[in-house]
């Protein structure tokens, strides 16, 4: 059984990879985490600080372009 790990996917980034890293993790649309996350800046303003901390906690994928 493989277990799976959070990473920022750079490949497949608009900023900073957290957004499609997520999506990857739960098999979802990128485009839908990234919708989330602008509805969370929009709404709170929260969503700022949170992709900030993600961006600094969430390593990068291996093998991807950093």
């Amino acid at each position: 059984m493989s277990s799976k790990k959070l990473y920022r996917n750079t490949n497949n980034k608009m900023l900073g990879g957290v957004c499609s890293g997520l999506a990857d993790y739960f098999e979802i649309d990128p485009t839908l985490v990234r919708l989330l996350a602008v509805a969370c800046v929009l709404l709170g303003g929260t969503g700022v600080l949170a992709y900030i901390v993600a961006w600094i906690i969430m390593p990068p994928m291996p093998g991807s372009a950093a």
